[in-house]
Formats: C-alpha cells, sequence, structure tokens
C-alpha cells in the first residue's frame, strides 16, 4: 500500500500522550536493539536516531552507550518535548527521514520500529550509507509479514513488510550485516474494543484515514471474536545490526 506521511504524522501525533503506556513491544524491541547493540560497540561520537517519538529507544540508548553528539529526528516537533526529558543536549531534526539534511557524517543510525514505513528499502539503504562515516554502523528495528496477521487476514491492511531474507538483500548491498534476530510477541486482549483502542494508541490506525461507523466497529468485533477467540495480536519483530561497506 501506499505510504502517506502526512497521515502517519498525524496518527502518531494524536497517540503520542498515550503511546508509552501501550507500546509494549516497541519497548521490548529497543531494549534488544541496544543491548545487542552495546555487545558489539557501546561507544560513538556522532548518533543519528531516525523516528524518535516519545523517547522509548532515546533512553535504553542514553542508559547503555556512550555518545559526543546526539541527533534526533521525527516526523512531528512534538518529538522534541520527549526527547529532552531524558538527553539535556541534542540536535533536533523534524521532518520525513527519508528527506532530511545533515551536515556532518554520522557514526551510528539508529531507529525502531521505523523502518516499516518507508516506501523503497533499497533507496534508503543507499541514502543512509551515504550519511555514514567509514565503517559507521545502522542499527535498526522493522517488523516481518507475520505482522499483524490477523488483522490481515480479517481485513487485508497490511504494510509491504519484508522478511528477514529480503532485508538481509537489501541491505547488504551497502552493509555488511553483523546481527539478525526475529521474534513474535503475542498480546491477548479481554475483548475487541481494547485490541482496536491499543491499535489507536500506538498510532497503527496510520494505515487508513478511513474512519469506521458505529456498525462497521461492531461487525469488526464480532467477526474478529469469531475468527480468534482468544483475542490475540501477533508482533513479529526483527532486528538488524550492520556496518558500512568501506
Amino acid at each position: 500500500m501506499q505510504i502517506n506521511p502526512k497521515i502517519i504524522k498525524k496518527q502518531f501525533e494524536k497517540s503520542m500522550e498515550k503511546y508509552n503506556d501501550n507500546a509494549v513491544v516497541q519497548k521490548i524491541t529497543a531494549q534488544k536493539l541496544v543491548t545487542n547493540l552495546a555487545g558489539i560497540k557501546n561507544n560513538f561520537n556522532n548518533v543519528l536516531e531516525l523516528g524518535s517519538g516519545t523517547g522509548l529507544l532515546t533512553k535504553e540508548f542514553a542508559e547503555k552507550i556512550t555518545y559526543e553528539n546526539y541527533y534526533a529526528n521525527d516526523l512531528t516537533e512534538k518529538s522534541k518535548k520527549y526527547i529532552t526529558q531524558i538527553i539535556p543536549e541534542f540536535t533536533f531534526i523534524c521532518g520525513n527521514a527519508q528527506k532530511i539534511n545533515i551536515s556532518k557524517k554520522m557514526d551510528l543510525i539508529i531507529s525502531n520500529a521505523m523502518f516499516q514505513w518507508f516506501n523503497n528499502l533499497e533507496q534508503v539503504s543507499i541514502r543512509l550509507s551515504n550519511m555514514l562515516t567509514k565503517n559507521g554502523m545502522l542499527a535498526f528495528s522493522t517488523f516481518s509479514p507475520d505482522n499483524y496477521r490477523e488483522i490481515k487476514k480479517l481485513c487485508g491492511l497490511s504494510l509491504d513488510y519484508k522478511n528477514t531474507e529480503e532485508l538481509q538483500s537489501i541491505f547488504s548491498k551497502n552493509f555488511e550485516i553483523i546481527y539478525t534476530e526475529e521474534f513474535e510477541y503475542t498480546m491477548k486482549f479481554s475483548n475487541p474494543l481494547q485490541l482496536l483502542a491499543h491499535m489507536k494508541n500506538t498510532g497503527v490506525n496510520s494505515l487508513t484515514m478511513k474512519q469506521w461507523t458505529f456498525k462497521e466497529v461492531k461487525e469488526f468485533c464480532e467477526k474478529y471474536k469469531s475468527a480468534f477467540p482468544d483475542l490475540t495480536l501477533t508482533y513479529s519483530p526483527i532486528i538488524i545490526i550492520c556496518k558500512k561497506i568501506a
């Protein structure tokens, strides 16, 4: 499906106040991403975080890895407020991560649960490689095609998720893949409305601008309970850490 950054920005801005309380999987993924990166290298000069959001990844990074200069990027200016509470001194760059310009080369580019929103990962891989110093590193997490499989089966809504092998193929043209990990996390809800609220509060309704009527919500709830009586929602994160090919 075609991804509209304006829709993503609007929906994530709405969800920011409740995001950290609902982004259970995104927090786990941020922890895994930073822990594994720190095991490879734990000191960098210039660091750029793409999609800083409410600072889930920023907090993990600041606690486990040392750095000289931190640059945080997000589609929404509101992100700056959250990052300020974690890192007192940093440079905030508001805008589409696929279009921003940085005046200096980075030693690390890191991102959590955002690459699935990019339209063209081939171009992204080239662009990020050009933004890095020699032997600079890229560490990110995204999701596999199994992510939200219940929603895809029921509604046909899904992003163009890549599996681990596809991601490795794309990024290995510009990077040496150092570490990969894929895991599943299943959430359970007491009712379908709770599930819908969870998706809304993590910005996932960015998939569509369509506003559901009461009848459509009721039908969705009935279909979900029938198809998935355990009321589960499956996440399938992928973590990749790689180094720029000199």
